[in-house]
């Protein structure tokens, strides 16, 4: 069964957005995407303090089956990234929605309409 935490927002790309106290939002791809590509053997990350646009492509995970884009859920300015998944790509695979995160964002602006609930992604991944 995929997991689809209910105090997250999704995209329709499968990546999942999680609000931080800080007004930052930390961006990962869903349980849903991670074990359709399979075992993650290469993350590759945005650089910190770039500026990626709503819908940009700015991170790549790649498995043994294929590789996919990762796109930024809102505009903003790449606040940090996960280092350890250099080293251990398995963690999106093991824990997409904690140890697994990709990237943090400042975004743009602090709202997340136009994202996806939880119950209106679950309702996607069933219509897929």
């Amino acid at each position: 069964m995929t997991a689809v935490p209910g105090d997250l927002r999704y995209t329709e790309e499968h990546e999942w957005v999680r609000l931080e106290s800080d007004g930052t939002v930390v961006i990962g791809i869903t349980d849903h995407a991670q074990q359709q590509l399979g075992e993650l053997v290469f993350v590759e990350l945005p650089e910190p303090a770039r500026a990626v646009a709503a819908g940009e492509g700015c991170a790549v995970v790649e498995s043994v089956k294929a590789a996919s884009d990762v796109y930024a859920p809102v505009a903003g300015i790449v606040a940090d990234v996960n280092d350890a998944l250099t080293a251990t790509p398995g963690l999106v695979n093991k824990s997409p929605y904690d140890e697994g995160w990709l990237f943090r964002l400042q975004p743009a602006k602090a709202a997340l309409d136009g994202l996806l609930d939880a119950t209106a992604y679950r309702q996607l991944i069933a219509e897929h």
